[in-house]
């Protein structure tokens, strides 16, 4: 097997789209618990955008190259693999890097055997999104069958799985925001969401109490930042928590800001990442999405949505794709 592989670099380290390109690099080898996968796919998402510019932290250990979720085949392992992963397998999984490449050496901790009833595309965008989604609710907003949620930018691909996860788990009510009319009805009539409200056109936070008759929603899953800070207060319920994955709307917030809703409502205000996350850690929410969401996922119970798929060729493409905020599902390279 050749010591190198092509993998997508960025001129200077860090730049724009056009910057993106593909390059020889040296082949990862596996080690300790590592499998080498030749990929077959991967998925895009908004960290990589950052990661592109230089403005995303990227753990120590991983690799330079973008990219966190993949799927493909095992072609090596390392000396201490978990026992029921073998050269041959057809897997999925999360990585801490490097999966926009031909190879991948990634723990089988964090790997998922593919179930024949999905596609390469399909399992390449599940693990980002559906862990961040599963970690958000679960572990982080301590969600419980019965619970109402809100969750933000309703047609991203983490909101995606996040409403059809609480749809699923016997939500009293699941509620979205987008920007669109169009997505706020996709988020209700394909994702089985209670109500979706348009930022743009309505006073999501009246909207959210009326519709809850003045109490507010348990839980918000909030990727917009400091932009929306003062309307959770406002809209989550007495004891509820707001847990905030991303800053889409600013890190500053802004002059005026009351945070007395914080003290009055006992809000827990809580900020949350994947990828910082140690292996034993994201093993453990590897373990709850096969538990939960691949029976799910196998029996088409639960959509695995994708916007577009692209030759990984066309990387900057997808990349243009994401940074125009117009997708309502996964998008997805592909390597032949």
């Amino acid at each position: 097997m050749s010591q190198t592989m092509r993998a997508i670099d960025i001129k200077g380290g860090a730049g724009p789209i056009e910057a993106l390109h593909i390059a020889e690099i040296p082949r990862p080898k596996p080690t300790g618990a590592q499998a080498l996968v030749k990929v077959k796919a991967f998925g895009l998402n908004r960290m990589d955008l950052l990661q592109r510019i230089g403005q995303y932290p990227v753990p120590a250990s991983a690799p330079k190259t973008l990219g966190v979720e993949f799927s493909g085949v095992i072609e090596e392992l390392g000396d201490k693999p978990e026992r029921s992963f073998k050269v041959g397998d057809e897997v999925f999984g999360l990585a801490y890097g490097g999966a926009y490449a031909e190879y991948i050496a990634v723990s089988t901790h964090m790997l998922v055997h593919k179930p024949k009833e999905l596609s390469w595309e399909e399992c390449a965008g599940i693990p980002e999104v559906w862990i961040t989604a599963t970690q958000a609710m679960y572990l982080v907003a301590h969600f419980k069958p019965g619970n109402s949620i809100l969750w933000h930018a309703g047609a991203s691909s983490v909101s995606i799985a996040g409403i059809q996860l609480a749809a699923a788990d016997s939500a009293t009510a699941v509620y979205a925001t987008a920007r669109q009319d169009e997505k706020c009805q996709f988020a209700v009539d394909t994702l089985g969401a209670t109500a979706a409200f348009n930022t743009e056109t309505q006073d999501w936070v009246a909207e959210v109490l009326k519709a809850t008759d003045g109490k507010g929603v348990d839980i918000i899953i909030d990727f917009i930042g400091a932009g929306y800070f003062q309307q959770n207060l406002s809209a989550v319920a007495r004891d509820g928590v707001v847990v905030t994955l991303g800053l889409m709307g600013g890190s500053k917030l802004k002059e005026g800001t009351d945070i007395t809703q914080l003290l009055i409502k006992r809000v827990t205000y809580v900020g949350s990442t994947l990828r910082s996350r140690d292996e034993e850690y994201q093993g453990k929410l590897r373990d709850q999405l096969v538990e939960h969401a691949l029976p799910k996922f196998k029996d088409r119970s639960f959509k695995l949505l994708i916007d577009k798929v692209l030759p990984w060729e066309q990387i900057q493409d997808g990349h243009r794709l994401l940074e125009e905020n117009k997708t309502k599902g996964k998008v997805i390279c592909t390597i032949s």
